[in-house]
């Protein structure tokens, strides 16, 4: 199954996340707005990339560019973004601690039992709670939210038309098999 950059667009309209960062996302932000920022974009994408190699289903192809562009909806948000570079950099910190290599040089399965062993798998996501619920609530679920919100996710969780998705009323009026 094929994620697109149409996906992670679809995605955040549903999060009501439009017209700025539609915007943003033709056009790129100014290099003076990049500039004044202190939030490492670069190592958060690198991060949520990895972690989606983990976190999403086998089989799924494009998920670079889908993570990419859906973090560029995401990243718009100053406070989001600052929240987010935070937890990503202690997540950081602790995979050099524990594993002597940062998050994105572990293999797959690696990063699978980092995660597991920081708890961020039986977390509750809690933003400003410990570091492993910043973890589920930064990392994991926003990965999560967007592929379960945009079209091809939400079919392949059998979710024919996610929530924020038009599909006619004929969608409501069949059965799932149909």
């Amino acid at each position: 199954m094929d994620l697109t950059r149409r996906d992670a667009v679809a995605a955040l309209a549903a999060l009501g996340v439009g017209g700025g960062a539609a915007a943003t996302l033709r056009y790129g932000r100014s290099r003076a707005a990049k500039d004044t920022t202190s939030v490492d974009e670069e190592r958060i994408r690198a991060t949520l990339i990895a972690a989606a190699e983990v976190v999403y289903p086998s089989g799924i192809d494009g998920v670079e560019p889908f993570v990419e562009t859906f973090l560029e909806g995401r990243l718009a948000d100053p406070d989001h973004a600052a929240a987010m570079d935070e937890t990503v950099a202690k997540l950081e910190e602790l995979s050099e601690s524990w594993h002597d290599a940062r998050f994105v040089a572990l293999s797959v399965a690696d990063r699978d039992r980092f995660l597991r062993e920081l708890g961020a798998d039986a977390a509750s996501e809690a933003p400003e709670g410990t570091t492993a619920e910043r973890v589920r609530y930064y990392v994991v679920n926003e990965l999560l939210l967007a592929l379960y919100t945009s079209p091809t996710g939400g079919e392949l969780a059998g979710l024919e038309n996610p929530q924020g998705h038009p599909g006619g009323i004929d969608t409501y009026q069949r059965g799932p098999d149909s």
